[in-house]
């Protein structure tokens, strides 16, 4: 491909967009063109710095307002939800190649029936039985989140209202387990203060991201640009 920005070649990188290497060679030439870039420094620190000072200049990003992040809070509510939490234990009874896999099933189902009617032996079998290293702490697997754990193994941990030793064995690709959760947190709404910032930050990356592309646009309007095609605008904004 032969790329050119109003005359000068521009190299593309391989595995890089043209249009990147073109909107860069673009930038480039109007920092050269304000006086922010000696036309003859090729070193890319020195450019990328000159670009940036250039951005920062002619380039207009305004702040969200505050208006503006509670708008998208409450339209976007369910980003700022903190994730339901379990406190839970498990017993693995774990499944690997070339072992008898009713015979595992067998043990994991009779240990269950076992603790269904003895919980408190819980932890005591846990450390007899179980294949993880949970198992020398009784079983226990701490604070765990959406997320933490296989797809299997969190949709028996968050079953609706499921408390206690649960009443099924949980299959996962590691094997059987035995489930029993302690205590569920709920998810609650984060308040607008504690990720009012977060949101600011979002909003302005996409102030910025549309102001850029704009920006580009207009160069593009007023230069020549053979071998790619790049959106251009005919805005005098740039002079």
């Amino acid at each position: 491909m032969i790329l050119s920005v109003n005359g000068i070649a521009v190299a593309v990188e391989a595995d890089h967009p043209a249009e990147l290497a073109a909107a860069r060679e673009l930038l480039r030439q109007r920092a050269v063109a304000v006086g922010l870039l000696d036309p003859s420094v090729e070193d890319d620190a020195a450019v990328e710095s000159a670009v940036e000072a250039l951005l920062e200049k002619e380039v207009a990003t305004p702040a969200p307002t505050d208006a503006e992040c509670r708008r998208y809070y409450e339209q976007n509510s369910a980003e700022f939800e903190s994730g339901d939490l379990v406190h839970a234990r498990h017993i693995l009874f774990q499944v690997t190649p070339h072992v008898n896999v009713p015979q595992i099933l067998a043990r994991a189902e009779q240990a269950l029936n076992t603790l269904l009617a003895e919980p408190d032996r819980f932890a005591a079998m846990a450390a007899e039985l179980s294949n993880c290293p949970s198992g020398q702490q009784g079983g226990n697997l701490g604070q765990v989140g959406r997320g933490d754990m296989v797809p299997e193994f969190e949709k028996a941990l968050f079953k609706f209202g499921a408390l206690g030793i649960l009443r099924e064995l949980a299959r996962t690709r590691y094997g059987f387990h035995i489930v029993a959760v302690d205590q569920r947190i709920p998810g609650r709404k984060l308040p607008f203060e504690v990720v009012q910032e977060r949101i600011a930050e979002r909003l302005r990356s996409r102030v910025e991201e549309r102001a850029l592309r704009q920006y580009v646009s207009i160069l593009a309007g007023q230069a020549e640009v053979e071998g790619i095609h790049l959106e251009a605008s005919p805005s005098p904004l740039v002079q």
